[in-house]
């Protein structure tokens, strides 16, 4: 379970993140490319755009079901 405590500072703020669990397997990015981009030099994905459609938050929370390591979270503050 994602932690927010350990979220990347990358995440735009809101509803959405990434922790340090990510372990980069591009899940997300292909789920909803929109919102999820990968950071080259760390070797992780993060939120930079949170969902702002009813489709995009679906994809998000598919990313987010999806994910082998549960690195991503919905516990962050609402925008």
């Amino acid at each position: 379970m994602a932690d927010i405590a350990n979220k990347y500072s990358e995440n735009k703020g809101g509803k959405f993140y990434v922790d340090n669990q990510c372990i980069d397997c591009d899940l997300c990015r292909e789920t909803a490319p929109k919102n999820f981009m990968r950071n080259d030099d760390g070797g992780y994905s993060y939120v930079f755009k949170q969902a702002e459609t009813p489709e995009e938050h679906a994809q998000c929370k598919e990313a987010q079901e999806g994910c082998p390591v549960e690195a991503i979270g919905d516990d962050g503050p609402q925008s």
